[in-house]
């Protein structure tokens, strides 16, 4: 009888080993098992089923919602997103890891996934930008990660029965231990994780203008790092006040890069205290949890429609638009989550291939007259763009600024500075 056995080596290489346990050195055969079954890992559904796989990452436990994510790049962005508070993701690429991590293309202050579910981590890193490999990035961060699970049954299973919550852990714990835990964590929704992931204190994103730049190419011969050769910025000539209810970093870089001074608001901000930083415009972020859970929000940015300035807002912020105009929410069955949902815009008749992350959707049925959806998903038709008929308000339910995903949606970034500049 032979085993084959696959262990982690140093966190970074793997070892591929064809044991016979009668002819071996009981020794070694004794050292690889030892390690193998120390790395096990399971994920637990709250209908029952069970995953077993190998650990990597943190040796850590944890609940959350489990849910996919059809990106093939962009897991460091995906991992450090807001929005992805309270979850557990499972990637539906196969191979994740192969390039690492890296420090400039993080989406906020930490990651804020629960746990993260793959089919197989890359036994190499590849690439110039790399300062490390994924599973030391999860482990200095305490998030547990397990591979070798089957992430398209489970997606299958996902998208059949809808998100489910479960609980991940790299450490030792019974399976029923396990499914107990699934079942009795209590789910996202009802629940504001908004004001864990917010910023607690204001301030002005990048005085300085070291961080808001696009990338630019270089020639090979350039001497320069080319990680720190940026295109120039605008003037910084209009200043808005930016809802933090869980931001992306690139959502700040873009508003920057369209001539934004950006000061960024907690989450819990009154629109008077908002108004004291005299904006021409403001901006609603996104955020994770659910939007029915964020009474104080809705009242803030109600306050701030009264006013007549410019409002733009996307993902969470949209969905909190919505209920300021008198709209609902409600829950989906799986979520958007990937970069590649499209979406018919009506007034100019494009579809936009985008980038989504979000769990819950606007009730079209249930918002005024004046308010119209112009854009919707062409995959359920759920909401994705809403336009009030009057006053100088927009928002999308998708991320015009990707990190990752496509770019198809960047202009909206000037449509808002168009829209502050004709107000005057």
């Amino acid at each position: 009888m032979t085993f084959i056995l696959r262990n982690k080596i140093l966190g970074s290489s793997w070892l591929y080993s064809t044991v016979d346990p009668y002819r071996s050195p009981p020794n070694l055969y004794t050292a690889l098992r030892t390690m193998h079954e120390s790395a096990r890992a399971v994920l637990a559904l709250e209908d029952g089923t069970l995953f077993h796989g190998t650990a990597f990452g943190a040796t850590a436990s944890a609940c959350g919602e489990v849910c996919f994510n059809t990106s093939m790049t962009g897991y460091q962005e995906i991992l450090t997103d807001p929005s992805y508070k309270g979850q557990i993701v499972t990637m539906t690429y196969p191979l994740i890891g192969n390039y690492g991590v890296n420090s400039q293309d993080v989406e906020s202050w930490r990651p804020h996934v629960g746990g993260f579910v793959i089919r197989e981590l890359s036994p190499a890193v590849s690439n110039w930008r790399a300062d490390g490999t994924l599973s030391d990035y999860l482990r200095d961060n305490q998030i547990p990660g397990i591979e070798g699970v089957d992430t398209r049954a489970l997606t299958k299973k996902l998208r059949v029965r809808g998100a489910m919550n479960g609980f991940i852990s790299t450490e030792t714990i019974s399976d029923a231990d396990a499914l107990c835990r699934a079942r009795e964590w209590p789910g996202l929704v009802g629940v504001d994780y908004v004001r864990e992931v917010t910023h607690k204190e204001s301030f002005l994103w990048d005085p300085n203008d070291e961080d808001s730049s696009a990338f630019a190419l270089t020639q090979v011969s350039n001497p320069e790092n080319p990680r720190t050769v940026r295109n120039p910025l605008p003037p910084a000539d209009i200043p808005i006040v930016a809802y933090d209810f869980g931001m992306k970093y690139n959502i700040l870089r873009r508003l920057r890069q369209h001539g934004f001074r950006v000061q960024v608001v907690p989450a819990t901000t009154s629109a008077s205290d908002a108004l004291k930083h005299k904006p021409a415009g403001i901006f609603l972020s996104n955020g994770p949890g659910d939007p029915s859970a964020l009474g104080y929000a809705v009242q803030a940015v109600s306050d701030l429609i009264q006013t007549g300035l410019p409002i733009f807002g996307i993902c969470l912020g949209h969905q909190i638009l919505g209920q300021a105009f008198g709209g609902k929410t409600f829950k989906l069955k799986f979520g958007h989550r990937g970069g590649n949902q499209p979406v018919k815009d009506f007034e100019s008749g494009r579809v936009e291939i985008t980038s989504q992350n979000h769990g819950f959707a606007v009730d079209a049925a249930s918002l005024p007259s004046e308010v119209s959806v112009n854009r919707v998903n062409l995959n359920d038709q759920t909401v994705e763009g809403l336009r009030h008929r009057s006053k100088p308000i927009f928002c999308v339910q998708y991320h015009p600024e990707a990190s990752p995903g496509p770019h198809d949606s960047t202009p909206l970034f000037q449509e808002f500075r168009e829209m502050v500049l004709k107000r005057g």
